[in-house]
């Protein structure tokens, strides 16, 4: 809802003279909070009501986290416009430390990511990592009634909804790489709609689109989802683009890694640049241990 308000506010802004209504609605991924995603459908579940609403009329454009948004989009639909992105780092949140690398034999971690997961027990086998759903206050909850001595969540989430404060330490991209498209927000439309394109355009940042081809580009290829651990982040600066991309077991024990640049105007050369990194460092094979493990 915030980011539905977030879009709202800003086309406003451009067009103080026009309407915005928002329709609020509930997905399953909302709805379901008793399972991980990866065992339920995965992160598609937080747009395909969204997506229907916008194929039979009821909703004119979509406004989703880039990184809940599958790899292929339903036929006639499309991402028009990608803002500037926010925050895409990992927050460490805990009451009892300031770091994992703090936290001792056995400490529990929460997270519901399969790549937070795998990062993690890549540099903190020590550690136990269980399961964590629900939305933030939830999740906040659960921390301070002592189900978990720390939680990892996406820090821009913390920051949109005024929970900075709770944010112990930044996990940086070399320590947790993030999720394709962790921080930005994208707009979905019909891929028919001329009209909303040009409207939508002012909104589009595009180092920020740049940045998301990219990292989905890389996910597209390996059939990313919550099922598989799997991270991709480019970072921009003066026209170039960095992107760095993992694949591994959930248990951190074998991964696979890239770390290439390019121009910013070429994302999907730079994708490939890090596809044949990870294809040379046995990524299939890595990818169909998840699978045989899932």
């Amino acid at each position: 809802m915030w980011q539905a308000e977030h879009v709202r506010a800003r086309l406003l802004a451009l067009y103080p003279h026009s309407q915005v209504e928002i329709l609020a609605m509930t997905t399953r991924g909302d709805q379901i909070l008793d399972r991980t995603l990866s065992k339920v459908g995965g992160k598609g579940l937080f747009v395909k009501e969204l997506e229907l609403a916008l194929q039979d009329g009821r909703a004119d454009l979509a406004v989703h986290s880039a990184k809940d948004v599958p790899m292929e989009l339903p036929p006639g639909l499309v991402l028009s416009a990608v803002l500037e992105r926010d925050d895409p780092r990992d927050a460490f949140v805990s009451s009892a430390y300031a770091a994992l690398e703090e936290m001792p034999a056995g400490a529990v971690v929460g997270t519901s990511s399969l790549r937070r997961q795998a990062l993690i027990k890549a540099r903190h086998p020590h550690l136990e990592i269980r399961p964590l759903r629900g939305n933030l206050g939830t999740r906040l909850q659960k921390l301070d009634d002592g189900e978990y001595h720390a939680i990892i969540l996406a820090a821009a989430g913390l920051k949109r909804l005024g929970a900075a404060e709770r944010i112990r330490a930044y996990l940086e991209p070399g320590q947790s790489l993030p999720a394709p498209g962790q921080g930005a927000l994208a707009i979905e439309i019909s891929s028919d709609r001329d009209d909303l394109r040009d409207l939508l355009a002012p909104l589009n940042h595009a180092p920020s689109q740049a940045q998301l081809l990219a990292e989905r580009g890389v996910s597209r290829h390996f059939g990313g989802s919550c099922q598989i651990p799997l991270a991709a982040y480019a970072s921009y600066e003066q026209g170039r683009l960095r992107l760095r991309a993992m694949v591994a077991t959930p248990d951190g024990r074998r991964m696979a890694s890239a770390d290439v640049q390019g121009t910013a105007a070429a994302p999907e050369a730079l994708t490939q640049q890090a596809v044949r990194v990870l294809l040379g460092q046995d990524a299939l094979a890595i990818l169909e241990a998840c699978r045989s493990d899932a």
